[in-house]
C-alpha cells in the first residue's frame, strides 16, 4: 500500500472543495436565472357572477312539551311518560312518511333546592316532535293532542329540496360566469379564453314569517283539537363562481 505525501493530499482536498464550490455556484446561478427568466402572465383576467333562487320552504317541525312536578321523582318520572304515551298514541295514527314523522325529543328530569343545598323536589319535562311536508296535516294532528302544549315551530328545506336547489342555482352561476369570461374576451379584442383558477362558494338565507307563541295549557284546552295556525317562509341561496381566465 502506497501512501501519498501530506502535501499531495492537502493539495487534493483543496481542488475537490473548489471543485464542490463551484458545481454548487454554478448550480445556483442556473436556479437564479431560471427563476429571473420566467414569464409573467399576461392577459390575465379576475371576474366573478353569482346565481340566486328564492323557494318556499317545505319542511315544518313543531315541537310541543309539557312539564311536571313534585315531591317524588319517580312520580315525576312516571307523569311525564304518561303524557308522552298519549301524545305518541295520537300521533302515530296519523303519521305517514315524509308528510308527518313523529320523533321525541328532550326528557329531562332535575332536582330542585333550598337555600341550604337540600332537595326540596323534583321537575321534569318532556318534548314531541312532528315534522313533514304536509303542513294542514302536522297542524291538525298538534290541535288534537291534549297532554302537550306547542313549544315553537320551524321552516326549513328538505334535503331533496335543498339540493335540487342548491344544483339548480350552481348551474346558473357558472352559465352566467362562462357569458361574462365571453363578454370580457370579446370587449378586449380577444377571440376566446381559457380557465386558469376557479372558486365556488354559497350562502343560505331564510326569510321567516310571523310564529305563533306557545299556548298555555289554559289555552291548550279551550282550543280543543283546533288546528295550529303555520305559514312557511322562503329560504333563498345564493352560489357564486369567482376566478381568473386567460384571454387569448
Amino acid at each position: 500500500m502506497t501512501l501519498l505525501p501530506s502535501r499531495r493530499l492537502s493539495n487534493l482536498s483543496s481542488h475537490l472543495l473548489l471543485s464542490s464550490v463551484l458545481a454548487l455556484g454554478l448550480g445556483a446561478s442556473h436556479l437564479a436565472h431560471a427563476q429571473v427568466a420566467a414569464p409573467v402572465p399576461a392577459n390575465v383576467v379576475n371576474i366573478a357572477a353569482s346565481g340566486v333562487l328564492e323557494v318556499p320552504q317545505d319542511w315544518l317541525s313543531m315541537s310541543l312539551n309539557t312539564t311536571r312536578e313534585g315531591s317524588d321523582a319517580t312520580t315525576v318520572q312516571n307523569q311525564l311518560k304518561q303524557a308522552l304515551d298519549a301524545a305518541l298514541t295520537v300521533a302515530r295514527a296519523s303519521a305517514k312518511p315524509q308528510q308527518l314523522e313523529v320523533r321525541t325529543g328532550q326528557f329531562s328530569l332535575y332536582p330542585r333546592y333550598d337555600r341550604n343545598g337540600k332537595i326540596t323536589g323534583w321537575q321534569g319535562s318532556t318534548e314531541l316532535v312532528l315534522e313533514g311536508r304536509d303542513f294542514a296535516l302536522i297542524s291538525a294532528t298538534a290541535g288534537k293532542i291534549q297532554t302537550l302544549t306547542m313549544s315553537g315551530t320551524s321552516f326549513s328545506l328538505s334535503r331533496e329540496a335543498r339540493r335540487k336547489l342548491e344544483s339548480d342555482v350552481q348551474a346558473m352561476a357558472i352559465e352566467r360566469f362562462k357569458a361574462r369570461a365571453d363578454e370580457v374576451s370579446k370587449g378586449f379584442g380577444f377571440g376566446g379564453y381559457s380557465l386558469r383558477e376557479i372558486s365556488v362558494s354559497s350562502a343560505d338565507q331564510e326569510v321567516r314569517p310571523f310564529q305563533p307563541r306557545a299556548m298555555a295549557m289554559e289555552a291548550k284546552a279551550a282550543m280543543s283539537d283546533a288546528a295550529v295556525p303555520v305559514e312557511a317562509g322562503k329560504s333563498t341561496v345564493n352560489v357564486t363562481v369567482s376566478g381568473s381566465i386567460q384571454l387569448r
